[in-house]
């Protein structure tokens, strides 16, 4: 399992309900479910990761994270899960308020587009960064909403919401935070609650 996902599945405690938005092939539902006794539901969009899903018996939903969570009640899950896709959407804002309204607290990670190598690559080259976190050119990026962890802090605090805890990650080192984390952190791990 990946480092983030493996600092996340910590956070999750037993037997929870879990909704998973984006969930790729399922990794971490699989885990949570075999390890921890967790239920839930993944959605995603993706053929490739539907099918996956499907073939390690993790209960998938075929559905557009931008259309919101209409389809399920208010409180109807523990918490909600949203691993490197929150960039991708056409309104973070919105799904931000759909996974606090579907559970009392969600897990949320994200690249920083304030992570000193990207600021530098901008500023010296004049050109959109590429990296680990960011690995696509401008002009493919399935990302629209490049933000910072202060960006992300600010739309929670607009919101009435509690950043419970976080932590930042630097390739495959993940550490608590600290005093620079929007300029040493590539990448962040956010539980939020309303």
């Amino acid at each position: 399992m990946r480092r983030d996902l493996a600092l996340i599945y910590d956070w999750v405690p037993p037997h929870s309900r879990i909704l998973d938005l984006a969930c790729g092939e399922g990794d971490l539902l699989d885990h949570l479910a075999r390890h921890k006794d967790v239920t839930g539901y993944g959605l995603e969009i993706d053929h490739q990761g539907i099918n996956a899903c499907i073939a390690r018996g993790v209960d998938v939903i075929e559905q557009n994270i931008d259309d919101g969570l209409s389809n399920f009640p208010a409180d109807s899950f523990d918490l909600v899960v949203m691993t490197e896709a929150l960039q991708a959407l056409e309104r973070p804002d919105f799904a931000l308020n759909e996974m606090l309204r579907v559970a009392r607290e969600c897990i949320i990670t994200f690249p920083n587009f304030a992570y000193w190598r990207h600021r530098l690559h901008l500023g010296l080259k004049g050109r959109m960064p590429v990296s680990s976190s960011l690995p696509h050119a401008w002009y493919d990026t399935p990302n629209i909403h490049l933000s910072t962890f202060k960006d992300f802090a600010r739309l929670c605090e607009d919101n009435g919401y509690t950043i419970v805890d976080q932590v930042i990650g630097r390739g495959d080192s993940w550490r608590g935070v600290g005093r620079w984390r929007n300029l040493l952190g590539e990448t962040a791990i956010f539980r939020v609650k309303r």
